[in-house]
This record gives structure tokens, C-alpha cells and sequence, in this order.
């Protein structure tokens, strides 16, 4: 499958650059009827992530903190959403 890749716009900080390279992997995902972020449960797609934060990180932060600050958002993010009822 061809696919194309567009390159992300620069995050004002890193809890932002870090939520962004989480979505565009699939590690998150927005609740669409409240807007809280949600764990997509997917190992692969947060290793990647990681390896994005080590690989690419943004410009003036070293593949250290960028992987840091990736690990960080994703231990704030539940996988359910808090306004949700349960099933």
C-alpha cells in the first residue's frame, strides 16, 4: 500500500509534539463524542512512537528527553473516557 507522508507542523511545546507523534501512530486516540485522549492499548504503535521520539526528535531536545516526554503523556492518558458511561 502506497502511502504518503506529510510532515508535521512544529508543536509550540513538547507535551504537544509528543501527543501528535502519538496520534499519527495510533497509540491515542480522541474521544469522539467528549474530546478526552484515550490509550489505544497498542504495543506496537507506542514502541514506534518511541522510536520516533528517538529518531526524530524536534529540533533542540535530545532522543532522551523526547522519549521521556513521549512515556509522560502516555502515562497521564487512561483508556477510557472519563465523561463516558460505562459499558
Amino acid at each position: 500500500m502506497l502511502m504518503t507522508h506529510t510532515p508535521r507542523l512544529p508543536s509550540r511545546t513538547l507535551q504537544g509534539w509528543a501527543i501528535e507523534v502519538l496520534q499519527e501512530v495510533g497509540a491515542i486516540r480522541e474521544c469522539g463524542e467528549h474530546g478526552w485522549m484515550q490509550d489505544g492499548a497498542d504495543p506496537h504503535a507506542r514502541e514506534r512512537a518511541l522510536e520516533i521520539a528517538r529518531k526524530s526528535p524536534p529540533p533542540g531536545v535530545s532522543p532522551q528527553v523526547a522519549a521521556g516526554a513521549v512515556a509522560q503523556v502516555l502515562d497521564s492518558i487512561g483508556d477510557t473516557c472519563p465523561e463516558c458511561p460505562p459499558d
